[in-house]
C-alpha cells in the first residue's frame, strides 16, 4: 500500500471512529438539533404508511417537527443508509415483535428502505397478526408480529387469560436473524380497552394484579425464552425501550396545556426533561441486566420524552375527534429510533 493510500485509510478511520466510538460516547444522550436536510423521506415517498401515522396526509399544517435530528453529546450518528442496510441483511429476516409502537418503528424502517431503493420490487403481506415486507431483489424480509404483551393470551372457560409464564408464540421468532422486541403500552389499560379478563401467574389465576409486577414477570418469562432459545451466533436481539406518551403537560413543566395537542416544538431545555425516569423503563433495565445472552437496549425513552411535538395528536386515525399522544407521526421520531438501530448494528 502506498503512503498516500495508507494516509487516506488512517484519515478515514480517525474521522469515522468518533461517530459512535467516542471515549465516553453514549448515543442515547444528547439533544435535538434543527437540520434542514431532514426528514429522511416524505410521506408521499412511502405509499404504505398506515393512516394513523400519516400526519401530513391527515392535514397536520406545521412542518417544523420534521426538521429535527438527534445529536449525541460526544459523537455523531452515521447517517442512515438504506442501501447499506439492505446489503448487510441480504438474504436475512428481521422481525419486530410487540404492540403498535413496534408497528410504528417497523413502518418507519420499511419507509426508510423503500426511499433508498424506490424502484426495487417489494411485496407486502398481512396474515393475521403477522405483516411481512419483502424486498425481493435483496431477499430481505422485514416482519412485524403483533404481540402486545409478548406472553400469551388464551381463551379459557370463563374468558381470556393473560398467562405471565407462557410464550407459545415464541415458535414464530426462532431462527430470525434480527429480533426487536417491545412491550409496555397495553399493560395499564383497563375496562373495555383491556384485552384480557384474568391474569395467570404460575398456577394462580386472578381477576387482576399489580400491573407493574405483572409486567416484570412477563419480561422475565421473555428473558428465559431468550436464554433457552436464542443462538447469539445466528440471531441479534434488541429491545425497544419504553416509548413515552405526552398526555399530561405537567410532565414537561408546562401547566397551561393538557396534552400534546397543538405542540410544535421539542423540549429544548438544557436541563432536559423535568420528569424523572419512566417506571417501566426502570423495570425493563433491571430485567435486561439479568439476561445472560447479548441483548441490546434501544434506549429511546429519554430522547423521545423531549419530542412532545412528534405525536399525531388530532391528525391521526381518529382525526379531530381524538388526540393521539402515544404513537408517532411518520416521518418522525421512529426514524431516529431506526438510525440508532442502524448505528448499533454497524458498530
Amino acid at each position: 500500500m502506498g503512503l498516500s493510500a495508507f494516509a487516506a485509510v488512517v484519515l478515514f478511520v480517525i474521522e469515522f471512529w468518533p461517530q459512535v466510538h467516542g471515549s465516553k460516547c453514549d448515543i442515547y444522550r444528547g439533544r435535538w438539533v434543527h437540520d434542514a436536510s431532514y426528514p429522511l423521506y416524505r410521506s408521499t415517498d412511502c405509499p404504505f404508511i398506515q393512516q394513523e401515522f400519516n400526519c401530513q396526509k391527515n392535514g397536520r399544517p406545521d412542518h417544523l417537527y420534521l426538521k429535527y435530528r438527534w445529536q449525541p453529546t460526544s459523537c455523531n450518528l452515521p447517517r442512515f443508509s438504506g442501501r447499506d442496510f439492505l446489503r448487510r441483511f441480504k438474504g436475512k429476516r428481521i422481525m419486530f415483535v410487540g404492540d403498535s409502537l413496534s408497528l410504528n418503528q417497523w413502518q418507519s424502517l420499511t419507509c426508510l428502505l423503500h426511499r433508498a431503493v424506490p424502484r426495487a420490487k417489494y411485496t407486502l403481506q398481512r396474515i393475521g397478526g403477522l405483516s411481512t415486507f419483502n424486498f425481493t431483489a435483496y431477499g430481505v424480509s422485514i416482519m412485524f408480529s403483533r404481540n402486545a404483551f409478548l406472553v400469551d393470551i388464551v381463551n379459557g372457560k370463563n374468558g381470556r387469560v393473560l398467562k405471565l409464564n407462557s410464550i407459545g408464540s415464541g415458535q414464530l421468532w426462532k431462527g430470525v436473524d434480527l429480533l426487536i422486541f417491545d412491550t409496555w403500552h397495553w399493560w395499564l389499560h383497563t375496562g373495555r380497552k383491556q384485552p384480557w379478563d384474568y391474569v395467570q401467574d404460575d398456577k394462580i389465576t386472578r381477576k387482576d394484579m399489580n400491573r407493574m409486577v405483572a409486567y416484570e414477570k412477563a419480561l422475565r418469562t421473555w428473558a428465559r425464552w431468550v436464554k433457552l432459545t436464542v443462538n447469539p451466533a445466528k440471531t441479534k436481539v434488541f429491545f425497544q425501550g419504553v416509548s413515552p406518551d405526552h398526555m399530561d403537560s405537567r410532565d414537561w413543566g408546562d401547566p397551561t396545556a393538557k396534552t400534546c395537542r397543538g405542540e410544535t416544538h421539542p423540549v429544548m431545555s438544557k436541563r432536559g426533561y423535568p420528569g424523572g425516569p419512566h417506571p417501566a423503563q426502570v423495570v425493563l433495565k433491571k430485567v435486561l441486566r439479568s439476561v445472560t445472552k447479548p441483548v441490546h437496549l434501544l434506549d429511546i425513552t429519554s430522547l423521545s420524552k423531549l419530542r412532545k411535538d412528534g405525536h399525531p395528536s388530532a391528525f391521526g386515525y381518529g382525526g379531530r375527534r381524538g388526540t393521539d399522544c402515544t404513537h408517532w407521526c411518520l416521518p418522525g421520531v421512529p426514524d431516529t429510533w431506526n438510525e440508532l438501530l442502524f448505528a448499533a448494528l454497524i458498530h
